[in-house]
């Protein structure tokens, strides 16, 4: 299948909730738009109706409901090929983590229906899974908080042996909460487990002042894009609801460290903790964009663009400087809808 040369790309974006904890999908679509190197015709996909992007016509020109990532890998792949006979997708953005598993796997079908992504190995994004970080760690050198997994209620009276309180109580793909005693950790593990399943994992809290990376790496060990950000306001879901660039040579390290060493292939986004030592432990590895890459744009770095340049085999370079001291600051505001395209979302599932 040859790839596309047209400076005009029809590009499907995932993601498009905007609430208290949002998806990077409208993010991603004002970088795009900002693109220098196309032009595009944005497909959003979404998984309910009231998602904000469905609605935003000036960012999205499409948009299709979509089956959720449980719903298999042969319903999605009927999904995507219906709306790419329609709209001749060129590339697809997924920017939830349980979208990658059934993407990854079907990365080679699309890619000879000429559509292209730029996604993680499975190797790559099953060994950085929370349930796997202490082994992450171990093989690539990389400081990580002491971590365990439990399947059963009973487990949490054990933990005292093992950890000192607060501890850190995550679900596998989402959601993260502080516990300082047995009855908060039973709290959240019956909450975390009704959404999103068992394992739970139990992580060790380290004190300090919280950072965040993103990046984009192209899949042979070479970085491409790091951006590190201190988050300034956090709200209660421990979400970045604003944040400042930064230069910290340290961290610079730690992303290249491990982007050469997993030789990692698409957006990431690294959470760190700075201990009083000045050391930084990994938290967590998130893979794919985050919620705050539009940031990128703003230090100079556009990092959805590129990560499209690579999905088509383009030959990227890295970046190169970026502008430290630019902040991003979220903000809410109200759309008004007409309420038949709510219920054209809803009944047909297209808009």
């Amino acid at each position: 299948m040859q790839m596309p040369e047209k400076n005009k790309l029809t590009i499907a974006v995932s993601g498009l909730n905007a609430i208290d904890s949002p998806g990077p999908g409208v993010a991603v679509i004002r970088a795009l738009r900002e693109a220098k190197s196309f032009d595009v015709r944005i497909i959003g996909l979404a998984y309910e109706s009231l998602e904000p992007g469905i609605f935003m016509h000036n960012l999205v020109d499409k948009t299709y409901q979509f089956p959720y990532p449980s719903a298999g890998v042969d319903t999605i792949m009927e999904r995507l090929m219906y709306i790419h006979d329609k709209e001749k997708i060129d590339v697809l953005i997924p920017n939830f983590d349980a979208e990658l598993y059934p993407l990854i796997k079907l990365e080679t079908e699309l890619k000879e229906k000429g559509i292209y992504m730029c996604l993680p190995t499975m190797e790559q994004f099953e060994e950085r899974h929370k349930i796997n970080l202490n082994e992450f760690g171990k093989k690539y050198g990389i400081l990580v908080p002491k971590s365990k997994t439990i399947n059963d209620i009973g487990e949490i009276y054990k933990l005292k042996e093992e950890f000192e309180y607060p501890v850190v109580v995550k679900g596998k793909y989402y959601d993260a909460y502080i516990a300082y005693n047995v009855d908060q950790v039973k709290t959240f593990y019956n909450r975390i487990s009704a959404k999103w399943g068992f394992p739970i994992i139990i992580q060790e809290f380290i004190h300090g002042m919280e950072f965040n990376v993103t990046g984009l790496g192209d899949g042979t060990g070479k970085t491409i894009s790091a951006i590190p950000m201190r988050k300034q306001y956090i709200t209660d879901k421990g979400k970045a609801w604003g944040g400042i660039s930064i230069s910290d040579k340290k961290m610079l390290e730690l992303t290249d460290q491990f982007i050469s060493l997993t030789k990692w292939r698409g957006g990431f986004e690294l959470e760190l903790m700075k201990d009083k030592e000045n050391k930084f432990y990994l938290l967590e590895i998130n893979p794919r964009m985050p919620a705050w890459i539009y940031l990128s744009v703003g230090v100079g770095h556009n990092i959805p663009e590129a990560l499209v340049k690579l999905a088509l085999g383009k030959n990227v370079q890295p970046l190169g400087d970026y502008l430290i001291g630019k902040m991003f600051v979220r903000y809410a505001w109200d759309m008004i809808v007409d309420m038949q395209e709510f219920q054209t979302i809803s009944t047909t599932g297209e808009l």
